[in-house]
């Protein structure tokens, strides 16, 4: 360092340290309610929500207390002055809710005279619209004819008898146009019952029974103040309008703290403690200036992507796993004394959740980097519900701690029952019949995953490792961090760069002069899976070197050619023999160079489930995968 800088970097430190002890503590910290009221809210069919409303998984304090929204259905609801509303449509600017009373969404009792209640609301917070609001007068009961009175029709609605399958029709005489005090006295002295239900003023021309059913679910319009003037300051400042969660008052949450009203101003002390840092700054910067660069951009980058990690996940409100705090991990886990594997980005530990049911928890590494793997994962199998999916049961994301948990698999993965040096392990090997169900489960599971969603999801990276073993042996994919969704339209997905383990990565992937990337690359990874599967043992006991040897199935065409079933060990029946065929033969289909020429995932269950006479012996393949033993391979993206 040269000596002139000591006096300045000592002027600087002294000035610094002296103002920071009048900052003001608020301002010092960040505020994590800032980034979580600024992500999205998506509540049933209404996307990018904000002040006043909250619900689900945004916390009350991004919201107004009267403004929750129950999301569990694709109509959210909003419940005012103890009446369930239907919220149909919010518009921000100005201020307006479209609502409809649920009972109107739902069934047609509202005709019966028990659900006679009129619509009320809390006039401090709502307001109709009077220039497009009026109200329907239903009347019911009455002792004389209404017929002859203007903008009055009488109709008939069914009406459900003590919830049985009977039903009655009951008249009802429905005035369209508001009535003065005078004679709105005279009609409801000639009736038992009325109700009052605000309508668009527009929708009930002509008063048909169509016409009224349609106005009463269209609902009406409804304005709202939730503190409007202290968010409009709020806004104006740069910060957030919410509330105090202790109080419930309101509250404007700014990146540096929460305050009663507006962001806080920068005062003097504020801009020579800022002026400081900066001159700092500076000095290091010419010190250390690629150090520094390198730590501010990384920290950066990990926050904001932390921040798109959390947005994304709760995009998918109620279908999002249930979000676990760190802490609750590190518990848990028993402070991840019991890892049961690890891969190249992970770490997988065996836990227990509090209702005593065993977990499997993977813990993704620090160094991962921009987190899309996990963001990948939770994304695709939030989508997945099968026999032979893995079942995604929660997620922790806090700053660049990031965690999956899945249901505990007993058996591991599949490759340590087919991968084996030493010829003693016995108990390890499997039943060839096990083999073959396996087989064929792990077959329809990606036959789900390419058909079966709303989303086609393309994994990416089949293989023994993430096949996972139940009790009873059945196999789960797992592993979803490569995967790719993609519409069940589109049968060519764009992709860059290579994606993929060693060996298992079909020809196209890596080069697009074989065609183009579409679920038939799951479809090759599936057929270099199970000639593993029939071919594991061989290969590594008889020391084979080579590893595209390994893989590619020249010994299995010379056992084809003499008949032999693939794997030579212990004796085989004939049944044995003949489905140890049949997974050869289709496996072969699979890894074909073309990827026209393979078969689809239910191609290949029905070829599995069906007869070894109705299968052919495919081409010979004539490209070797690349170099890499498929114990020591790892994922690549």
């Amino acid at each position: 360092m040269h000596p002139h800088l000591f006096p300045t970097i000592k002027l600087s430190l002294m000035i610094v340290t002296i103002t920071l002890i009048h900052f003001p503590t608020s301002l010092l910290a960040d505020n994590e309610q800032y980034p979580t009221c600024e992500a999205p809210f998506y509540c049933g069919n209404l996307v990018n929500l904000s002040y006043p409303f909250w619900g689900s998984y945004r916390p009350n304090y991004c919201g107004h207390p009267s403004f929750q929204l129950d999301c569990s259905s694709n109509v959210p609801q909003i419940n005012i002055t103890n009446i369930n509303f239907g919220v149909l449509q919010i518009i921000n600017s100005p201020r307006i809710l479209k609502v409809a009373r649920t009972y109107h969404l739902e069934s047609w009792e509202l005709f019966c005279p028990a659900a006679f209640v009129n619509t009320s609301i809390d006039n401090n917070l709502f307001s109709y619209i009077p220039s497009v609001d009026t109200n329907l007068t239903l009347y019911y009961n009455c002792s004389t004819p209404l017929d002859d009175l203007p903008n009055i029709v009488s109709l008939q609605f069914g009406c459900d008898i003590n919830s049985s399958t009977e039903s009655e029709f009951i008249s009802y005489y429905v005035q369209t146009s508001e009535t003065s005090g005078s004679e709105f006295s005279n009609l409801t002295g000639a009736c038992d019952y009325w109700v009052k239900v605000p309508v668009l003023q527009s929708a009930v021309t002509p008063a048909t029974y169509n016409a009224v059913i349609a106005a009463i679910d269209n609902g009406f319009m409804l304005g709202w103040d939730a503190s409007n003037s202290e968010c409009d300051t709020c806004l104006k400042a740069g910060g957030l309008c919410g509330s105090d969660p202790t109080t419930s008052s309101f509250a404007c949450h700014c990146s540096n703290g929460t305050f009663p009203s507006g962001c806080s101003t920068v005062t003097r002390s504020i801009a020579a403690a800022v002026l400081g840092i900066i001159v700092v700054c500076i000095i290091i910067c010419c010190l250390r200036r690629e150090q520094l660069s390198k730590a501010l951009i990384f920290r950066r980058t990990a926050r904001k992507n932390d921040e798109n990690a959390n947005a994304l996940i709760l995009n998918y409100g109620s279908l999002a796993p249930k979000h676990y705090s760190y802490s609750e991990i590190k518990k848990m886990t028993n402070s991840f004394i019991n890892k049961l594997g690890q891969g190249g980005y992970s770490s997988v530990y065996k836990g227990k959740l509090p209702d005593g049911k065993l977990v499997a928890v993977k813990v993704l590494s620090e160094s991962k980097g921009n987190g899309e793997d996990f963001i990948n994962e939770v994304a695709s199998i939030s989508r997945t519900s099968h026999v032979n999916i893995v079942t995604l049961l929660g997620f922790s994301c806090e700053k660049n701690k990031r965690a999956l948990i899945y249901e505990f698999m007993p058996n591991g993965s599949l490759d340590k029952f087919i991968y084996h040096h030493d010829s003693s392990a016995t108990n390890c090997r499997l039943e060839w019949e096990t083999l073959y169900k396996i087989a064929i489960d792990v077959a329809r599971g990606l036959e789900y995953l390419h058909r079966g969603c709303s989303t086609r999801i393309l994994h990416f990276d089949i293989k023994p490792q993430n096949i996972l073993l139940d009790e009873d042996f059945n196999p789960k994919i797992s592993d979803f961090g490569l995967a790719k969704l993609c519409q069940r339209k589109d049968s060519i997905v764009s992709m860059l760069g290579l994606r993929g383990t060693v060996g298992y990565i079909a020809p196209e992937v890596f080069s697009r002069n074989f065609g183009g990337v579409s679920r038939k690359s799951d479809v090759y990874s599936y057929g270099m899976l199970v000639l593993e599967m029939v071919g594991g043992r061989k290969n590594f006991d008889n020391g084979v070197s080579n590893s595209s040897e390994k893989y590619f199935p020249d010994w299995i065409y010379k056992d084809l050619e003499l008949g032999m079933g693939g794997r030579t060990y212990g004796v085989m029946t004939v049944e044995e023999q003949e489905t140890t065929r049949k997974m050869i033969l289709v496996s072969l289909w699979c890894i074909q160079t073309n990827p026209s020429d393979r078969p689809s995932m239910n191609k290949v269950v029905e070829m599995l489930e069906g007869t070894l006479h109705s299968l052919q012996i495919p081409p010979k393949p004539f490209l070797c995968s690349p170099k890499g033993s498929p114990v020591d391979s790892s994922t690549t993206s």
